[in-house]
Order: structure tokens, then C-alpha cells, then sequence
């Protein structure tokens, strides 16, 4: 039974092939034909048809030199409208920040009278108090050969100095510090390496200080800075920091 079934099954595949091919044709087995003759008979003179070869490097050049497109040659003139319409910055225009200092009161005085002249808001004194500072010292000595002789001593024993300066002579300076603090470490390290006579002084107290400002100076008013210049005690003016 199987072997009838299987040699059915074979003739039913060779009968269908035979059919679809339509190799029965001729015995009026054959499938429906698919064909729509109706589409050739509208086709318009197709002997005539050609088909083109391009080249795409010339159509894109010849289409981005083509008149067709507004939009770059429009883009031009709003450019320069726009150019036109920004400004160019003049020298005049222009201004920078200069300072100078730091001034004590006296010369702080002599600043407003001398800037006095200038437009009003164009100068300014802000505060800047200067701090104390303090000195490891030694002195005061006699005399010069007493201040060298403790010199040589100093030297001997690698500890650096100079002269103190002002009413501390004839004194030595072995260091000056922003705070008494710092100057008392410095005085116990020195006294174990052997120095014994110095001692802490304070050569500067808290004082208040003043720094002149210009905010904005402009080609026209510097010119009129040349007034101040007496009043400035040998400072020069620079770029605010």
C-alpha cells in the first residue's frame, strides 16, 4: 500500500508540472494565460524611444550655476545691509581701567584737589588699609664699627640680615613679618642657633591707605591726567588688576 501511495503521489507532481508548463496544451489541459493586450496597443510610438546616458558632475555644476536658485544671489545684499548697519568701533570709543597707589592720607589729600578737575565719576579713592608689619632686631648699636663687628658675628653664624633702615638705626633687621606671631616663631628659631640679644619690635603699625581708580579712561580724557601727576608721589598709573 505505501508503494501505491508513493508512486500516486509521483504521478500527481509529474501531472501538475506537465500541466503548469503547459505541455498538455495540445490536449486542452493548459492554465489560464495572464495578459493584458490592451496595454501594448496604447503604447505611443515606442520605436522612438531613447534612453540617455548623464553625467552626474556636469548636471551638478551646470545646476549650481543655473539662475534658478534666488536664494544665493539674495543672500548677499542682507549681508551687507548688515554690515553696513554695525558700527566699526572708533579709538575714541574705546576705554580701560588704570590705578595707582597705595597712597597715605597726606597724599590721598593732595589727590582729590589734584583730581578736582576731572569729570565727576571719573576717578575714585578706594580704601586700602596697609597692615603692620614687625622685625626680628638687634641694635641699636653705638656706633658703625660696633654695627659691623655684630655683622661678621651674624655671619659667621649663617644668619641672614641688613641694615634696619630709618629711626632702627644703627640696628639689624634678621627678618620682617606681617604679624607678631610670625616674628616670635622666628625669634625662638633664631635663639637656638645661638643668637641671644634680639628681640621683636614693630617697625610699621596698621595705617590707611588709599588706591586711586579710573574706571574708564577714555583718548579724550587722558589728556587731563597730566593734572594729577604732581599729587601721585612717583606712582605710575596701570591696568586695574
Amino acid at each position: 500500500m505505501l508503494r501505491l501511495a508513493l508512486i500516486a503521489l509521483l504521478l500527481a507532481n509529474a501531472g501538475y508540472y506537465a500541466w503548469s508548463q503547459g505541455l498538455l496544451k495540445d490536449w486542452g489541459f493548459a492554465p489560464q494565460e495572464q495578459a493584458e493586450p490592451q496595454r501594448m496597443n496604447q503604447q505611443i510610438k515606442p520605436e522612438t524611444l531613447q534612453i540617455l546616458r548623464v553625467n552626474p558632475g556636469k548636471t551638478s555644476a551646470s545646476s549650481s550655476s543655473s539662475p534658478s536658485s534666488p536664494a544665493s544671489g539674495a543672500a548677499a545684499p542682507v549681508a551687507d545691509a548688515a554690515s553696513s548697519a554695525a558700527p566699526t568701533p572708533t579709538p575714541g570709543d574705546s576705554a580701560e581701567c588704570l590705578q595707582a597707589g597705595v597712597f597715605d592720607e597726606r597724599q590721598a589729600e593732595a589727590l582729590r584737589s589734584a583730581a578736582a578737575s576731572l569729570p565727576a565719576g571719573s576717578w575714585v579713592l578706594d580704601s586700602t588699609p596697609v597692615p603692620g608689619r614687625w622685625m626680628v632686631y638687634m641694635g641699636r648699636f653705638e656706633d658703625l664699627e660696633a654695627l659691623d663687628k655684630k655683622r661678621a658675628e651674624l655671619r659667621a653664624r649663617k644668619v641672614d640680615h641688613d641694615r634696619a633702615g630709618g629711626t632702627l638705626e644703627y640696628g639689624l633687621s634678621l627678618g620682617r613679618f606681617s604679624s607678631s606671631e610670625a616674628a616670635e616663631r622666628e625669634l625662638a628659631n633664631l635663639a637656638g642657633r645661638g643668637v641671644r640679644t634680639a628681640r621683636v619690635v614693630q617697625e610699621r603699625p596698621d595705617a590707611p591707605g588709599f588706591t586711586l581708580r579710573l574706571p574708564a579712561v577714555t583718548d579724550a580724557l587722558r589728556p587731563q591726567l597730566d593734572a594729577l601727576r604732581p599729587a601721585m608721589a612717583g606712582k605710575a598709573l596701570r591696568a586695574c588688576g
